[in-house]
């Protein structure tokens, strides 16, 4: 049984509806990608399963237990967490005091000192910059610091929207090495994200969402090879 299930969700913002029937799995400790092009309704995806906003019909499942009218912070508390886009930092805080806020839910309060020095050892630079206020951090360590923060937060599902996005592609092989050493570590790890090709090729299995509605599923090393798929769906 998928640790974490959509199934057949609809939802929108006012009456406007973006998502038309999205299903997705996600396997223990695997590193799964959602797909798909501009518009076709990924970060909302992201937002009902969190509980930002409310499944319209359909359900969302979390090891077993049907959560798709429970509130953000009580998903949190059970193990899911969301890296939103836009980091969305508290930049007038210190770093450290950042990865604090991250372990504010139930779960996280016992495991402060094991998961701060697991963030620390992943992201050497948030330790130099510890006492230094997020909002005077480069774009790629506030990237660093929103993956931390969410590692803080001790998840048993990881969610995370648009990791790459506006970074120098130094800092996204180095962002996404850590997704692939979280993954290896046993964290299961749901990703959105724009870099397609960088996705697919990090991850155990991969969706492309079109339209709100799921599409084509599978490996994710199949999916980058497939020419239909590529040029349909990836615009690779």
């Amino acid at each position: 049984m998928a640790i974490l299930e959509v199934r057949d969700v609809t939802s929108g913002y006012g009456e406007g509806q973006i998502l038309w029937g999205a299903s997705i799995g996600l396997e223990k400790g695997k590193l799964t990608c959602l797909v798909g092009g501009n518009g076709a309704g990924k970060t909302t995806t992201l937002r009902t399963v969190m509980g930002l906003l409310k499944p319209w019909s359909g359900s969302v499942w979390f090891q077993g237990q049907d959560v798709s009218r429970m509130p953000a912070y009580a998903k949190a508390d059970l193990g899911l967490v969301l890296v939103p886009e836009g980091r969305q930092l508290f930049t007038d805080m210190s770093v450290y005091e950042n990865l604090e806020m991250g372990a504010s839910n139930i779960r996280a309060r016992d495991n402060v000192k094991k998961n701060l020095e697991k963030v620390y050892a992943m992201f050497p630079r948030l330790l130099e910059r510890s006492a230094q206020k997020a909002g005077t951090l480069s774009g790629g360590e506030q990237q660093m610091l929103a993956v931390a923060r969410g590692i803080m937060a001790d998840p048993i599902v990881l969610m995370i929207d648009e990791l790459s996005l506006g970074l120098a592609p130094v800092l996204v092989l180095q962002l996404f090495e850590s997704l692939r050493a979280l993954r290896d570590m046993g964290m299961t790890i749901l990703l959105v994200e724009q870099n397609v090709q960088m996705a697919l090729a990090i991850s155990d299995y991969g969706y492309v969402l079109a339209e709100g509605k799921s599409g084509i599923e599978g490996p994710a090393r199949q999916l980058i090879k497939d020419k239909n798929v590529r040029a349909a769906y990836l615009g690779l």
